[in-house]
């Protein structure tokens, strides 16, 4: 797509001169005013770069530089003056311009200025669109479940959105503890700051405490320049202790210390480095029982341990398993480009019954070995993987229609039910169901209509 360069400048030959460079020469599509007002009223068009003189007759550059940056403070202006004193200049750069060059223009100098205030400028924007990308990645909304035991989850969580308490997520390893970690802050006051994760049980022990606080050149063999560690990168944002039970004692006293007096130094450092960061651990294990065996500090257990939540493994969520397959296999058809329809009665059930232990990520990788392994338009006992065929718990909380034929269980039967599930959990909200299942109001009410779900008339006046 072609980039619009505004050009802001009452001498004609100055125009005619810039035009040419940009548009001639670039190719880029240009927009050029004699005055500022003019321009700040097509602001709206999102221009790419502003050219921009500072003795202009009306609004003057300054004050028209102030009012594109609360417009749009990430957008390139460079400013242009036959001043030409360091004072201007320097004005210009405290209120945001992307640069400034004297007249006459030196082409030589403005022209790498122009492709480099552009190239920043799709940088900032693409960075932009990510952060706004994960915030939607992490809503609640998102999150895919329907069981009530995980609705009683988000309650608790809700809780914690915008205040910064300490938060220990408690749970088995593939539960999805960061992914509720993440929703916390994506979801909360600190979410347009950094969310940190640093795997306590992944890094060497002698590491670890370079990771959490840095060091300085020289404390240690290796140490051949500074290193930012993740408790100063994570400044105004969270860090996430992932496997915080794994933290040896002296490295707890320490992040005891951070919490307590937020500050620290860096490894070999001696300068005290300010410290706002929201901590949210994750771990498998009981710490009440590592305290009570002197695996880890009491008082540093109290700090984290302000506010605990527990995710219930999956095989304890039985609501969630038929929302999670048929989760799985669109998000697989779509990334491996398949046309997968369904699931097989008797390979459905297996999926039902069997126990989970690596939770929701042991799901997610299976259902993905399904659909590379299936040649058919149906996964069905032939594609799972040995252990589930083998399985030999039952489950009883579905019934009737969904394992009662031999036919394949399409996902339109899959949807249906979900939704059955999930307006239980919901009472019959409508509306909070379709917010669960991430389908469309319309088309709840249509599968609802196509499979003869009913509510009660209480039920269906809570979901209008």
């Amino acid at each position: 797509m072609s980039k619009l360069v505004y050009i802001v400048d009452d001498e004609p030959s100055i125009s005619k001169l810039l035009s040419y460079w940009v548009r001639d020469k670039w190719k880029y599509n240009i927009g050029i005013f004699t005055n500022a007002e003019n321009m700040l009223a097509q602001l709206q068009d999102k221009p790419d770069l502003v050219l921009l003189d500072i003795m202009l007759p009306g609004i003057d550059g300054i004050e028209t530089l102030k009012r594109i940056k609360q417009f749009d403070e990430n957008l390139p202006v460079i400013m242009l003056s036959a001043q030409g004193n360091i004072e201007v200049a320097v004005e210009s750069l405290k209120f945001g311009a992307y640069d400034y060059f004297p007249k006459p223009i030196e082409v030589q100098r403005l022209e790498p200025a122009i492709i480099n205030a552009i190239k920043n400028y799709d940088l900032m924007r693409e960075l932009e669109n990510l952060r706004e990308n994960v915030k939607h990645e992490y809503s609640f909304d998102n999150i895919i479940s329907a069981d009530n035991k995980m609705q009683e989850v988000f309650k608790y969580v809700n809780k914690v959105l915008n205040n910064d308490i300490t938060v220990v997520i408690y749970g088995e390893s593939g539960t999805g503890k960061e992914l509720i970690a993440r929703a916390i802050h994506y979801n909360g006051k600190r979410k347009d700051k950094q969310f940190i994760v640093i795997n306590c049980a992944s890094i060497p022990r002698e590491l670890l405490e370079s990771e959490l606080f840095g060091h300085e050149r020289g404390s240690f063999t290796g140490a051949h320049q500074r290193k930012i560690g993740k408790f100063e990168l994570a400044n105004g944002g969270t860090l996430f202790l992932d496997e915080v039970g794994e933290l040896e004692m002296m490295l707890q006293a320490k992040i005891l210390r951070v919490i307590q007096e937020k500050e620290f130094e860096r490894v070999g450092g001696t300068e005290l480095i300010k410290s706002d960061v929201r901590i949210i651990s994750a771990t498998n294990r009981d710490l009440k029982a590592a305290v009570e065996n002197k695996e880890f500090r009491e008082d540093l257990y109290y700090r984290l341990n302000s506010f605990p939540i527990y995710i219930p493994p999956l095989r304890h969520r039985k609501g969630d398993i038929i929302v999670l397959a048929q989760y799985f296999l669109d998000t697989f058809n779509k990334k491996l480009d398949k046309k997968i329809k369904g699931f097989s009665k008797r390979a459905l059930k297996l999926i039902y019954d069997y126990s989970w232990p690596g939770n929701i990520r042991e799901m997610e990788n299976t259902i993905e070995r399904c659909l590379i392994l299936s040649e058919n338009d149906v996964i069905d006992v032939v594609d799972l993987p040995p252990h589930l065929k083998t399985s030999e718990s039952y489950g009883s909380e579905i019934t009737g229609s969904l394992f009662s034929d031999d036919n394949i269980i399409p996902i339109e039967k899959l949807k249906a039910e979900a939704i059955k599930h999930a307006l239980k959990v919901t009472k019959g909200n409508i509306v909070e169901a379709a917010k669960k299942l991430q389908l469309g109001r319309a088309t709840v009410y249509r599968l609802m209509e196509k499979h003869n779900i009913e509510a009660s008339t209480t039920e269906k006046s809570n979901g209008k």
